[in-house]
């Protein structure tokens, strides 16, 4: 068993030992119809459904190879009872097992974790297994350990992470062989004494429990080289630890340790000692100078909090908490560190080091223009961009940062990470997700330096380091996926990569109109380092859905490779040895990108694959243009997933009207499109996303693809109503827009211009018809204020709405507006922070319509909100407009040149004042 994890990491230790059995592969059938592998010597039954009923069928058959089976696995998503009776009849049928490997997590929930399975004890039969040295409990739920376990006098290797164990039994010190034991994620509070008997064991991992003590016997362990006991509550440690000479590798972060023994500074063999965020003060000196110890997190030199703490727990200062408004852009942050919450809702933690002097830090929220993101071919993005500054300051400890956002729709081998661009290059950081409603999640993870974040769906990602040893890199979303990589395949140590893309079959059936075709999932390689290995690397790939090994026509398969930038998929079949088993298809490579297996009759298989793999990453959606029934010049444009439209009509067309949606087309993630209105209307503002009156979007299928504006018209809306359109067009804004695109719009497809064209009416102005007076102005139908005090447009109070952020919901109070109603708006608008504000101002400003004082009021409930800022941009909107009405009235003589002389005033709505 020493041989076969001699090089792996613990991760893949039990990877390693199935694998080890050879090439040589050979079909069993278990029963009428179900097919099982037994490769060499290897039986596995936790690739598909009903592992136990083929393993008991199998086992009455009682074919000859079973007596030569030494590495079994079974998935324990199984009914605990017929898990049991199973797992009785295994000493029986496979006398010479090695390994067992009962594991559960191969299903996840719909937040992406694994489950554990049903195993809560074995039959103490198993203990008869006499040749067994490996056994993997992990992913299940054991709260105890075993008693047959106990017995297993030749263990080597036991795993029993991801369990509900709060303790372990004296016994196991018993256990003479074993050299590899973890036990991490569980609920262990104490340890036996009994533990420092196990003189074999060297690599021992402890991490993420509830220790807060460890035994002095612990010092007996004279061959550990390994001990990991990160992620616990250890306030102190034994100074027998200071005896264990051999050990290599000392993990000790994330503890509530206040000091540690002098004598760890002389072990000989010690290469590194992990000791960040502890509550360390003093550290002996000899290791403070030692290069292999990590100290960042530590209050090392700092005073005692002279509040009072608990028993035997070192007294920790404060840390400082921050609560930004939606006004300030920029906080301070000390040495001593702080707790900061954004108005956008992002949260940052500073820990106390993290900074050596103060600093300003400043943020922005920016919009996800394709310039600030970096997707891949399968990526989806969940967030904004954040912007932290100063860039590329390193800190002395790692940042804590919370980003929140909508978890996307579709969980299954997907998952949620942080990505940060770095020195020109994006790279994704080890991501946590915390629940704080069913449709909000946060993201987070640590910074060690401040750059642009944002928070990206992806397929799995699976990765490792492969040294001159060689490894085994598996995927956890698809376990029949497996690199291997032989002794001597590189120089020096490189780290690769997997992700994994299935594609459903009715899809590939439908493309192709040919009901037999199937494909196997989509295999993306990437790796640091040369391009080429020095030694073919073995990769093994499932023969696509409802192809066996048994049955297929070799003809009829095909294997398809693509290095980007080319634009087709190449098939090499005929330069690679496929070698065929029951359930899986090999072949060795030298350098890595995408690989993708085909059955089809088709023979052009190059041309299909890139139509196959566009379709994976096209979203169906509708396009809407809406008018605000109040005020027909403002505009709602959106691009909505097609499963979103019905829902998102429901809710709007309380407030707009318009158009049925658009017909159903394509689009990638990121594609840049823009709505060009047309026919006598345009936009009628100055806008950063407008260029030359075409409004310029980015899609993106889990953000609000929204947009309001303004139109206007050249056209003489008195005479008659402007009936004009918008039109939705691929790609950037071009320097010619022809007004009738008839010739596009025959164009169907993803690389058409055109999209689509909906309808839009500017109703008929009616002006004053007096004889002898002109046509009054026209105004926007929702002006708020009076002549006295001042009016608001809809351009106004929508800028207004911008700026309020999460103080909306005081400003509303303060307004009046009644806290069930407030609630309501919540309900209405969970998820979308803009309608909330929206709705609630223009709601109340409806209301106010044709009141005297509303203006006031409104300056009045921003102060009282704190909100100053806002305040003092609407009195300046105000001075503007009266400038506009006093000078308008110049103009037409109603009033003196001179505002001190006195003139006949004649009350009138001032024209409305623009953004």
């Amino acid at each position: 068993m020493a041989a076969v994890m001699k090089g792996l990491e613990p991760e893949t230790a039990a990877a390693a030992a199935e694998d080890a059995a050879g090439d040589a592969a050979e079909a069993v059938v278990a029963g009428p119809g179900v097919p099982v592998l037994l490769a060499g010597n290897r039986l596995s039954f936790d690739l598909c459904a009903g592992g136990c009923h083929q393993l008991l069928h199998l086992c009455a058959q009682q074919p000859p190879q079973l007596l030569q089976v030494e590495f079994l696995r079974l998935s324990t998503h199984e009914d605990p009872q017929l898990l049991e009776a199973t797992l009785t009849r295994v000493p029986w049928s496979l006398p010479h097992l090695c390994s067992l490997v009962l594991k559960g997590g191969q299903c996840r929930d719909a937040l992406g974790a694994c489950i554990h399975g049903a195993l809560t004890t074995l039959p103490g039969g198993l203990s008869g297994l006499a040749h067994l040295a490996h056994l993997d409990l992990s992913f299940n739920s054991l709260e105890t350990l075993p008693g047959c376990v106990l017995q297993m006098q030749g263990l080597d290797a036991l795993l029993l992470s991801h369990n509900h164990l709060s303790e372990l039994p004296g016994a196991l010190g018993a256990l003479p062989s074993l050299t590899f034991l973890t036990v991490t994620h569980n609920c262990l509070q104490t340890l036996p004494a009994a533990l420092g008997a196990l003189s074999t064991l060297q690599r021992l991992d402890l991490s993420k429990n509830l220790l807060d003590t460890l035994p002095p016997e612990i010092g007996g362990l004279s061959s550990l080289s390994e001990l990991n006991l990160a992620s616990n509550r250890l306030q102190s440690l034994p100074a027998s630890l200071a005896g264990l000479r051999s050990l290599r590798l000392l993990v000790l972060h994330s503890n509530l340790l206040a000091s540690v023994p002098a004598g760890l500074a002389r072990l000989p063999l010690l290469a590194r000692l992990d000791l960040r965020d502890n509550q360390l003060r003093d550290v002996p000196p000899e290791l403070l100078d030692a290069p292999f110890v990590r100290l960042q997190g530590n209050p090392l030199g700092e005073p005692l909090s002279e509040s009072s703490s608990p028993p035997g727990i070192s007294p920790v200062l404060e840390m400082p908490r921050l609560f930004l408004t939606s006004d300030l852009d920029s906080f301070p942050v000390t040495p001593q560190g702080c707790s900061v919450t954004l108005a956008c809702g992002v949260r940052l933690q500073f820990p106390a080091g993290a900074t050596t002097t103060p600093i300003t830090v400043h943020y922005r929220l920016l919009l996800p223009e394709p310039g600030l993101v970096h997707l891949g071919p399968h990526d989806a993005l969940l967030s904004g961009v954040l912007e932290l500054q100063p860039h590329r300051v390193a800190f002395q400890q790692d940042v804590g940062l919370w980003l929140l956002f909508v978890p996307p729709r579709a969980r299954r081998c997907r998952e949620v990470v942080v990505r940060t661009c770095t020195d020109n290059s994006w790279d994704d950081l080890e991501t946590h997700l915390k629940e704080e409603t069913p449709k909000r999640l946060w993201a987070h993870c640590q910074v060690p330096h401040f750059s642009w974040f944002l928070v990206v769906s992806r397929p799995v990602s699976n990765a490792c380091l492969v040294t001159t040893e060689g490894t085994l890199l598996c995927s956890s979303g698809h376990p029949g996926v497996k690199v291997t990589f032989p002794p001597g395949a590189t120089e020096e140590p490189r780290r690769v990569s997997m992700q994994v893309v299935h594609m459903a079959g009715q899809e590939l059936q439908a493309l192709l109109g040919e009901p037999e075709a199937a494909v196997s999932p989509l295999l993306c390689l990437s790796q640091s380092g040369p391009p080429n290995f020095l030694q073919p690397v073995t990769v093994q790939l499932p023969l696509p859905s409802g192809i066996t090994g048994l049955s297929l026509d070799r003809s009829c398969l095909h294997l398809l490779y693509w290095a980007p930038p080319a634009v087709t998929w190449d098939d090499i079949t005929a330069q690679v040895v496929l070698e065929l088993t029951h359930l899986y298809a090999r072949f060795q490579v030298t350098h890595f990108s995408w690989y993708w297996l085909w059955y089809t009759t088709k023979t052009c298989v190059g041309g299909l694959a890139r139509k196959a793999w566009e379709r994976l990453r096209l979203h169906r959606v509708n396009l809407i243009a809406l008018q605000r029934r109040r005020d027909p010049e403002q505009v709602l444009l959106q691009c909505l997933p097609r499963n979103k439209v019905d829902a998102t009509l429901q809710r709007l067309l309380e407030r707009y009207r318009g158009p049925e949606p658009s017909d159903t087309v394509e689009m990638f993630e990121g594609e840049k499109f823009f709505a060009a209105f047309e026919r006598g209307i345009d936009v009628d503002a100055d806008r950063p996303d407008c260029v030359e009156g075409r409004i310029c979007f980015v899609f993106y299928s889990h953000l609000k693809n929204v947009k309001e504006v303004y139109v206007t018209t050249t056209l003489d809306r008195e005479a008659q109503a402007v009936r004009g359109q918008v039109s939705f067009y691929r790609g950037t804004v071009p320097t010619h827009v022809p007004e009738e695109a008839e010739a596009a719009r025959q164009k169907k497809g993803t690389n058409a211009l055109w999209m689509a064209t909906l309808p839009i009416k500017l109703p008929r102005l009616r002006g004053s018809e007096g004889p002898g007076r002109g046509a009054s102005p026209s105004l926007a139908p929702l002006n708020l204020g009076d002549a006295e005090t001042g009016f608001l447009t809809q351009s106004n109070l929508l800028s207004v709405a911008g700026r309020l952020g999460v103080d909306w919901p005081a400003v509303a109070l303060h307004l009046g507006v009644p806290y069930r109603e407030l609630q309501r708006i919540r309900h209405n608008f969970r998820d979308d922070l803009d309608g909330q504000i929206r709705h609630m101002l223009f709601s109340w400003a409806e209301r106010q319509s044709g009141q005297p004082g509303a203006v006031g009021l409104l300056v009045q409930a921003l102060e009282q909100s704190d909100r100053q800022d806002v305040a003092e941009e609407v009195r300046a909107v105000l001075e503007l407009g009266r400038r506009k009405y006093q000078d308008g009235i110049r103009r037409t003589g109603l009033a003196p040149e001179d505002p001190a002389l006195p003139g006949p005033l004649v009350p009138q709505s001032p024209e409305p004042a623009q953004d």
